[in-house]
């Protein structure tokens, strides 16, 4: 199968019903999206494909044949890091970090939509992404940095 992985044209080879992130991860050694309930439900799994958060983990890759698959690693460098992840370093907004491609994911597909979202509208995109490490007052932070807000802290 050709797929288009971070801009790159890829060649594969898997079953078409083969679970994307196993294709991700395994053939092509991004390890931006992860592992984590494999059923679609907690978001580490978490790509933009055409532009939309989707989760890995439930996606044939087949039925990603000629769209634009974007993970973590293809949002930016070390070096030149894409907005939405400098607000996450600034905020420092990670404990063990396994949430974060989720996190940084939903948040990029939420500015691609709606490029000044307010507070609420933060919490409902990433409603559905997991974190087990209470991160979230800094995450929430991240998020509206990257969208041009920044929060005060809170008590």
């Amino acid at each position: 199968m050709r797929l288009t992985v971070n801009g790159r044209i890829v060649d594969v080879d898997a079953a078409p019903d083969t679970a994307l992130l196993y294709v991700l991860r395994n053939d092509l050694e991004l390890n931006g999206p992860k592992y984590g309930c494999g059923l679609g439900e907690c978001g580490a799994c978490a790509v933009l494909i055409d532009g939309v958060a989707a989760r890995s983990c439930v996606i044939p890759t087949d039925g990603c044949i000629g769209r634009d698959i974007v993970t973590l690693e293809g949002l930016g460098t070390r070096e030149h890091p894409d907005p939405v992840q400098q607000a996450f370093i600034a905020e420092q907004a990670a404990q063990c970090g396994y949430c974060l491609n989720g996190m940084i994911i939903t948040t990029k597909a939420l500015l691609t939509r709606n490029p000044r979202p307010n507070e609420n509208e933060v919490l409902e995109a990433l409603r559905y992404n997991l974190c087990r490490c209470g991160a979230h007052i800094e995450i929430i932070r991240a998020a509206m940095r990257a969208a041009g807000q920044e929060l005060e802290a809170r008590d």
